[in-house]
Parts: structure tokens; sequence; C-alpha cells
């Protein structure tokens, strides 16, 4: 079995816990308009590999994986478009190497084609972009009731997840939004983290090289007191929902 990749980076330290090897694979169903690897999308391109070869890339580096409590983390594009291929990759990491493994995901997928591949994974990594249906087609492409299905079933799994929001001013960042987002989340039993990542501009030069229009030109990064602002609603809406629950 092959997978189709984009790219490797042997010293990950923001995609799960500890430093980790961070496999970014190819392809993706979604057209996220801050995505700032829009180079990953296209499912045709990319390197193909097998499961030995990236063993083999991972060995060297190895004592500092688990000294430091790492491990990989497989993101993309979409990781869970390649579920198979992915789900052999974890299963050989863990027997082999005793890795911990996680998924950086959109959560964009079917749980039964997913099943596999989470009974490999320690760790989800779950991105929820956007909680209004309508605004989530517009900002991904894609409605959102799929990636809400996924998380209530990695809840219902107890899967551990962590959750990860964009927070991009004037689009993600209304207070109708965001307390969708906190009541979601108090719904959930398995969080054991939550990652509120200020929008950034680094992936726009890619656009460009790509010949993308950029639709988001112009939008800032958030301050630091937007992104507090934004937390503080977020948590309090949790922690009523939660209340409530």
């Amino acid at each position: 079995m092959k997978g189709r990749i984009h790219s490797m980076e042997t010293f990950g330290t923001v995609d799960g816990p500890g430093i980790r090897f961070v496999l970014f694979m190819q392809g993706c169903a979604l057209q996220c308009r801050f995505c700032h690897n829009p180079d990953t999308w296209d499912t045709t391109v990319g390197q193909q590999v097998t499961v030995e070869d990236i063993l083999h890339e991972i060995e060297p580096y190895l004592p500092y994986y688990r000294g430091s409590g790492g491990g990989i983390t497989v993101t993309g594009g979409e990781p869970s478009l390649q579920a198979p291929f992915v789900a052999q990759l974890f299963k050989a990491c863990k027997e082999q190497f005793g890795l911990r493994t996680a998924l950086d995901s959109s959560g964009f997928c079917d749980p039964t084609h997913a099943a596999e591949l989470i009974d490999h994974t320690d760790l989800v990594l779950l991105d929820l972009k956007q909680m209004n249906k309508d605004k989530h087609k517009w900002l991904t492409s894609q409605p959102n009731d799929r990636i809400l299905t996924f998380a209530k079933w990695l809840s219902e799994r107890n899967k551990p997840v962590w959750i990860r929001h964009v927070l991009i001013p004037g689009i993600t960042d209304h207070n109708e939004d965001l307390i969708a987002l906190g009541q979601f989340m108090g719904e959930l039993s398995n969080i054991e983290h939550f990652e509120l990542l200020p929008y950034h501009r680094m992936g726009v030069y890619k656009w460009q090289q790509l010949g993308l229009p950029y639709v988001l030109e112009g939008v800032p990064t958030p301050t630091d007191r937007e992104v507090e602002r934004a937390r503080n609603t977020i948590e309090t809406a949790r922690n009523l929902a939660m209340h409530h629950n």
C-alpha cells in the first residue's frame, strides 16, 4: 500500500505534545479560504511512499520523540482521505517504535471510513472552523454536517481530542458563532485541550504562486485583546453547556 504525501517535518513542536515527526498528506476535500497549504489540495500530485519509507525517515530521531513525550502527527491536506494508509502507518509506528500517534483533521470524513484509523490514533487534533452551516460552506466550500457528526462520534468513543479554532477577524469572531462553538464543545466529553489560533497570512504567497485569488486580502491578524475576548466567550459558553448537561 502506498500513500501520497506532500512533505514531512522531523522536529515539529506545534502539532501535539512533545517533539513530533509531522507528515503532510496530499489531498483535501475542503478549500478553506484561509488555508496556508493550498498546494496540498490536489489529490493527483505529491510523492508516493510506502509505510516502510516513512519508518525509515522516523528512525534516526526516535530518541527525541520518545524523550520529549512526542510521537508522530499526520496532517495535510486531509489525512482521512487516505485513512487505510495512515492506519497502517500508525499501527507500524506503535508496534515497531512504541510511538504515540496524532491525527490532525478537519473531521470532514465518514466515521465508518475512518474507524480503523481512529483505532490506531491516540489523539485527534480536530479543527472546528465555523459552527454556522452557511458560513462554513462559504469559508471552506463544504457544509459542516459531517464534521459535527464526526466530532460527536469521537466523543462517543471517548477518543482524546484537542479542539482547534482559527480566529479570523470579521469572519469567525462573531459573538453568536463563538458562543455556538463553546456550547458544542460543552456537549463533548473527550476534549483534553483547546487551541484558539490567531489567523495569519504566512501562506498567502502560495496562493499567488498557484494563481488562486486570495479572498481574505486585507483581513488583519487579530490582536491579543481580540483573542482573549474570543477565548473568554467560548469558555463561558462551554462551561454553561457543561453545567447544563
